[in-house]
């Protein structure tokens, strides 16, 4: 479990994590194709390969994350895409009640996200979450994704956390991986980010499928 007496610092994940991942699997692996397949008049099993492909090619990079990115590559209005299926973010069901007591508690809350600004901006107008926070970066403002270095060297600098001292919250393993090499003391997995998908323990991390188990 986790000891709160020793965490002053909270860095949490978005999508997966406060928030349902459901909506964010369905517009890629879902919509995306089924657009593409329409604009290139081609089936629906060859817009899955294409995109499959190409989501291949820049996973783990900033790339993967930036809309203007997957505009170009796809000629699909993305945004526009997202606010048809905007019906489906959705914040995790344990989530309001483990912020509130993490604020109580003290704790400061900083929203660290590989999602393009405009995603953000989109979620919180749909759930509001952003009034728990103290503070919100996309890494999208130093150009490099949370699974690189760089990244967590430039959010240091700029939050001055310390990292013996600070939990970091995610669904991604790679991610947890990297918050892990740059020494963050205490690490958190989302074993399931997606409420229509079973669960998924990662391994070698403090598994969590109900925030509330942790309540300090």
């Amino acid at each position: 479990m986790l000891n709160w007496s020793k965490i002053d610092t909270v860095l949490l994940d978005m999508d997966g994590t406060l928030l349902d991942l459901h909506f964010d699997n369905h517009f890629w692996l879902t919509v995306i194709p089924e657009q593409l397949a329409i604009a290139k008049n081609i089936s629906l099993a060859q817009a899955q390969a294409d995109i499959l492909k190409r989501y291949q090619a820049v996973s783990g990079q900033i790339q993967w994350y930036c809309l203007e990115y997957w505009e170009q590559q796809l000629n699909l209005p993305i945004m526009e895409l997202k606010r048809q299926h905007q019906h489906l973010i959705k914040v995790r069901d344990d989530v309001p009640e483990f912020l509130t007591a993490l604020r109580k508690a003290g704790k400061e809350l900083i929203l660290l996200t590989n999602a393009h600004p405009e995603s953000v901006m989109l979620k919180f107008e749909q759930t509001d979450i952003d009034n728990y926070l103290d503070g919100v970066i996309s890494t999208h403002q130093y150009g490099v994704s949370k699974e690189h270095q760089p990244l967590w060297q430039q959010v240091q600098a700029e939050l001055g956390f310390e990292k013996q001292r600070t939990l970091f919250v995610d669904d991604s393993l790679a991610v947890l991986n990297a918050a892990k090499e740059y020494g963050i003391g205490h690490l958190l997995a989302v074993a399931n980010p997606d409420s229509k998908q079973p669960h998924n323990e990662l391994r070698d991390y403090l598994n969590v499928t109900d925030f509330r188990t942790l309540l300090p």
